[in-house]
């Protein structure tokens, strides 16, 4: 039986490095944009074509750690997804469960690469095809469960975490825009009771709990009244919160050691990291009765996996096998403070 499977989008990713100018623009989240000359044509420093996409990059992080990994997506039958293949093939993904569109092609982000930070073009294509009745489902058995359904694929949110419910499978959500936003907000609501560990982000835990994140206290209560396991919640290099029922846990980053050139996939690789460190250490994942020696374990593997995914240009060039962890990144200084829970209040 696999250790785990990776569930959800799977994309070919072509990098441009580019230089133009930074100007204000209040309509962004960042309240800035890019100034990309309209009707001209322009130079890339440098390109790069990488496999992308949250289930695709999880793979791989979980292949290197030495786990048997099984990837459940949808791609194209092209070039790009040809590519994409002979990358898991090295990687000792298996890809059993591997779907080819006969109509769409692979999913493609086109990513503009200034100064460490990106502007992303995406297409979803095959992604959007993405059935549980693709398979049977007697081929999702295993241990664990990595998903994260970007597109219309969050549709198949429900069935999929019914089944793993029926089969005792552990499963480890990242959450897609719709599950959050759009559409498939009220299965993201069903089911969160059916999830043993919840990564998001800090505005990720703000939509799912209705509660501003600066009222961190409230937001982690209700979050630990609706998941049965642990939640993570990260913030980019401010590191991470995590709770698992009994004890809040606050960490910083590593310090980057070489240059960060490029955070996609951060959060990708502290997920999946963060899952194959409790998984390593045997982690039973119940709320309130799990080892702190277990999270803090699976706290840096993670950290570590997500600072070294950053200084490389991709999502999975950097990231850790098990070996690199052990030798350059786990007694590495890396503060993280350990408190009871938060009473309620």
């Amino acid at each position: 039986m696999k250790d785990i499977i990776a569930i959800g989008g799977t994309t070919r990713d072509a990098f441009f490095v580019v230089g133009f100018p930074i100007i204000k623009w209040e309509e962004s989240p960042s309240g800035k944009a890019m100034a990309i000359p309209f009707g001209e044509k322009f130079g890339s420093e440098e390109v790069y074509f990488t496999i992308g996409g949250n289930a695709a990059n999880a793979s791989v992080t979980f292949a290197r750690q030495g786990l048997k990994t099984g990837i459940f997506t949808k791609i194209g039958n092209d070039v790009a997804g040809e590519e994409i293949m002979r990358i898991w093939k090295k990687e000792r993904v298996n890809t059993q469960l591997v779907r080819k569109s006969k109509d769409l092609p692979t999913s493609y982000s086109v990513l503009l690469l200034q100064n460490g930070e990106r502007s992303i073009i995406t297409y979803h294509g095959a992604i959007d095809e993405f059935r549980i009745s693709d398979i049977k489902k007697s081929q999702l058995k295993s241990r664990w469960w990595y998903v994260s359904l970007p597109g219309d694929s969050y549709r198949a949110l429900s069935p999929l975490l019914s089944f793993a419910r029926k089969n005792r499978i552990k499963v480890a959500l990242n959450p897609s825009y719709n599950h959050l936003v759009g559409h498939g907000r009220g299965q993201l609501l069903k089911h969160l009771k059916d999830v043993s560990l919840l990564v998001v982000n800090a505005g990720e835990a703000s939509e799912i709990t209705g509660v501003p994140f600066r009222r961190e206290k409230l937001v982690f209560e209700k979050l630990d009244e609706i998941i049965p396991g642990i939640v993570a919640v990260t913030a980019g290099p401010k590191g991470v919160t995590v709770s698992d029922g009994a004890y809040i846990y606050k960490a910083g980053s590593f310090k980057n050691t070489k240059k960060v050139v490029d955070r996609t996939g951060a959060g990708d690789a502290f997920g999946s990291g963060f899952v194959a460190g409790l998984i390593h250490k045997k982690e039973k994942f119940i709320k309130g009765s799990c080892s702190p020696e277990n999270i803090e374990y699976a706290i840096r593997l993670a950290s570590a996996n997500a600072t070294s995914a950053v200084e490389s240009i991709g999502a999975t060039k950097g990231t850790l096998s098990l070996k690199q962890f052990n030798g350059a990144m786990r007694f590495r200084k890396l503060k993280i403070d350990r408190n009871k829970i938060y009473s309620k209040g």
